[in-house]
């Protein structure tokens, strides 16, 4: 016996699952529906099998091939024009001719009993028999009507609630023998029900209907496609599920590693080579394909996971279907019967209502709440840049291909024959996407001289000392380990001015880079003598005779970074006495999180104490910034840290200026104007503060932000943390003052800070109010709305330039003050969003 697949439907009610695929692949339970088909006629018995198609028909015939992988054989017929649902059937008349064949559907999902079927046909020794089923909605099938003896007298096809007579139903699946074909013409149209089957009525031949007592669904709606996936993990079916069970009703893939953390409430169905992280909660009624990566905290209920996701920590997806290789970030809301398209792009913080359907490739901007389906257009997520430079989640979003096109696009903005510095951290995946932007900037004709695994203050000062027209470092975001952050530099080692990344983006976007002839590729070599050219510099700037006198006893948490290989030869020829903490290069070691941080911190506090050193110093994000403990304990880090620089920077160059962003505390400008000095305010991003250490004619001695990073732009204009360790160490000793004694010297300074969620689009409208508001009252724009008030307090409203974000910064006379004045306007935007 053979079989007939009917595989050319277009699946329009399914869209957007169907949008590039036809709908026999899409998937059910982490295989296409068709397959489970295809391996239900295989048991029983059935391995001859007619593939009909019309739909995309390569995409089938390239998923399946011939059938033997499946041990079947399949041939396939493909209409060049439909020819309705009977004759694309006659078009296979030569392979059906012999014998009593079997039609089934390749779209719907059923465990039907071919034995007891084909047992019937033939006890009824009919014509043509007609699969039937009881359902509760018949409306959108084809209503049959039998006698007793189960012959059929009546066909109604999609009836009106009036013109329901029954509820038994056509499911498209007929057992018929080849005298069918003498009702039809060649490549003429045929219906089944409509043509045919009414013909063989009127001639009053045998046609009976078999009502079936298993399974079948006819996948018609998005809604029935994740109803027949819950009703096959409920065991309606008996259908086998791929995976090993356990625990009843969890089918796990191979391959695939679950945090002991995590919960699983079956029935649950996750594919194979999957990771699940900790505290992540997935199920009832859900299913994960394969190549999927669920982090943290994510909770997925009765949902529907294709193949090749990313589902960000805390995300929660309900009762929704997400298609292939979606980047969902983190904090997103999916809400019930959602869906999802192929390569859509969700960014953090964004709610998807119920029922909306997002096409493939659509991008979705952080924070954005989307109450319409996106079906025509893309929306990209806005510059490729981002705060420190182009980041994304390590091997998803940042992949080889990704960086060489990074690298190629760099390489095209510094023109052919330039040079250009690499460098990356000790993980191993930003050394492989160190490679891919090497690959990028050689084929356009940049040559390359790679740092290798170098921290990156050494590698900012090699950009200067070697003439470099740029650099570009890799290495794991700080405190989001899961993304890869590439930095770009220009000649001066600082970041690349917005203008340069514009410029950048631009090519990126429309490719517009040319690849060079093969004679003239990039070279690419080895920096010489980095370490060493480093040192020189580092020690021409720095009173190492008063550093030696003071016999320092020091304590030095590297943190398991690669700076454990430069920093302590320094401190050797400075003659300090030093115990190394966690001194040897481990990535997974290395602190990723301020959780991991601040206990590192809280165990070189203890240290110091128990060996009564004079300082503790703690060094992170690869170098250029650093936590110090004093010698009774006492931790100072933020804007603690940036006032003991600014005093002993004032008293050791009076008259000196001192760089610092607008949330500084104002404890800063009195802290200089005891020496004559003064204070320059900058915008609070990085590339601003080293822009004013780089460009600036007003004798600037320091530059320093409220995360530990410090410039002494007489060295060179970029946070570097080994030599700001060694710039405190000379002002103590110059000075002749213990650390405790600077810090019982501050003025004393009380602040507050909340950050306030707003959706983008309210952004400029809240900021537009706020700004008429603070007309006539002593305000600030360097960035955001600094407004200072009568007794001495300041609030500033600061809008995230990549979140969707306010944040608040506040100071005044005491702690409940600035409480209260970042909770005023914390109150205010939430008005304006609801005025809004």
């Amino acid at each position: 016996m053979k079989a007939v697949v009917m595989a050319g439907g277009e699946g329009t009610r399914l869209r957007p699952l169907t949008s590039s695929r036809p709908k026999p692949l899409v998937p059910i339970l982490n295989k296409p529906c068709m397959q489970h088909t295809i391996e239900l006629l295989k048991r029983h018995g059935i391995t001859d099998i007619v593939v009909t198609l019309y739909y995309l028909a390569d995409e089938i015939e390239g998923y399946f091939g011939d059938g033997s992988e499946l041990g079947v054989n399949l041939i396939y017929t493909v209409e060049d024009t439909p020819l309705g649902t009977a004759g694309s059937v006659k078009k296979a008349q030569e392979y059906l001719k012999d014998d009593t064949f079997i039609i089934v559907s390749g779209d719907a999902l059923t465990d039907l009993d071919v034995d007891k079927a084909l047992a019937y046909h033939r006890e009824k020794q009919s014509v043509a028999t007609l699969v039937l089923q009881h359902v509760d909605n018949p409306l959108e099938f084809g209503v049959v009507i039998t006698d007793e003896s189960g012959r059929i007298r009546r066909f109604l096809e999609k009836p009106s609630w009036g013109e329901v007579f029954s509820d038994t139903v056509n499911t498209g699946m007929y057992i018929l023998e080849p005298s069918i074909f003498d009702y039809m013409e060649p490549e003429k149209n045929y219906d089944w029900s409509q043509d045919i089957f009414p013909q063989i009525l009127a001639d009053e031949k045998a046609m009976f209907g078999y009502v079936m007592g298993e399974y079948w669904c006819d996948v018609g709606s998005l809604q029935q496609y994740r109803q027949a996936q819950y009703e096959m993990l409920g065991g309606q079916t008996n259908l086998p599920i791929e995976g090993a069970r356990m625990g009843g009703d969890i089918w796990i893939g191979a391959g695939t590693e679950i945090d002991p953390s995590a919960q699983i409430i079956g029935p649950v169905c996750i594919g194979k080579n999957c990771r699940i992280k900790a505290d992540a909660h997935v199920g009832p009624e859900t299913v994960i394909g394969d190549n999927c990566l669920i982090e943290e905290g994510a909770i997925l209920q009765r949902a529907i996971i294709w193949d090749s996701n990313y589902i960000g920590a805390r995300t929660q997806i309900t009762a929704s279907t997400v298609c292939f290789r979606c980047m969902i970030k983190e904090d997103v809301t999916i809400q019930e019967g959602a869906v999802v398209g192929d390569r859509c792009h969700i960014e953090g913080g964004s709610t998807i209502r119920p029922l909306i359907k997002l096409w493939p490739d659509k991008v979705i901007e952080a924070g954005s709440m989307v109450t319409m389906s996106l079906i025509w257009g893309s929306k990209w997520q806005g510059a490729l840049f981002q705060n420190l430079g182009v980041s994304g989640i390590a091997n998803v979003e940042m992949t080889p291909d990704f960086a060489c096109k990074l690298g190629a696009s760099y390489g095209a903005f510094l023109k052919k024959g330039a040079t250009v510095i690499t460098s990356r951290d000790s993980t191993l995946v930003c050394r492989m996407l160190k490679r891919g932007l090497i690959a990028g900037l050689v084929s356009v004709g940049v040559n390359v001289l790679d740092n290798e695994g170098m921290p990156l203050p050494i590698t900012r000062h090699t950009i200067r000392s070697s003439n470099a027209a740029g650099g570009i470092h890799i290495r794991l975001a700080p405190d989001q380990p899961n993304l890869a952050l590439v930095e770009f530099f220009d000649k001066n080692g600082i970041y690349l001015s917005t203008n340069g990344q514009r410029k950048i983006e631009t090519i990126f976007y429309r490719e517009d880079f040319g690849r060079t002839d093969a004679d003239e590729v990039g070279e690419i070599n080895y920096v010489p003598r980095a370490i060493e050219q480093y040192s020189q510099d580092f020690f021409r700037h720095l009173n190492t005779e008063a550093v030696q006198k003071r016999n320092f006893r020091l304590i030095v948490d590297y943190a398991f970074n690669r700076i454990s290989g430069v920093l302590p030869q320094m401190l050797g020829r400075l003659e300090t006495e030093t115990v190394a903490l966690n001194a040897y290069t481990d990535p997974k070691k290395s602190p990723k999180t301020p959780a991991d941080r601040a206990e590192l911190v809280k165990s070189l506090s203890t240290y110091l104490v128990t060996m009564k050193a004079d300082l503790g110093i703690f060094l992170g994000d690869d170098g250029e910034r650093l936590t110090v403990a004093d010698e009774t304990g006492s931790v100072l880090s933020g804007p603690d840290l940036l006032a003991v620089f600014a005093f002993l920077v004032s008293r050791a160059n009076p008259g000196a200026q001192v760089a610092v962003p607008v949330t500084a505390p104002s404890s800063i400008e009195r802290i200089l104007q005891a020496n004559g000095g003064g204070v320059i305010r900058t915008k609070t991003d990085v590339r601003a503060l080293m822009t004013t250490a780089a460009e600036s004619r007003q004798g600037i001695a320091l530059a320093g932000d409220m995360s530990g990073g410090f410039i002494f732009p007489e060295f060179h204009p970029a946070f570097d943390g080994l030599f700001a360790f060694a710039k405190l160490l000379e002002m103590l000793a110059l000075q002749e003052m213990t650390l405790s004694q600077v810090r019982a010297a501050l003025p004393v300074y009380y602040m507050a800070t909340e950050t306030v969620p707003c959706p983008w689009e309210l952004k400029g409208r809240i900021m537009r109010v706020l700004t008429a508001e603070s007309e006539g009252t002593n305000t600030e724009l360097v960035d955001g709305i600094k407004t200072y008030r009568d007794d001495g307090s300041w609030v500033l409203v600061l809008p995230d330039a990549s979140e969707p974000f306010f944040r608040i910064y506040a100071e005044a006379a005491n702690q409940d003050a600035a409480n209260e004045l970042v909770h005023r306007y914390t109150m205010k935007i939430g008005g304006l969003k609801t005025v809004a």
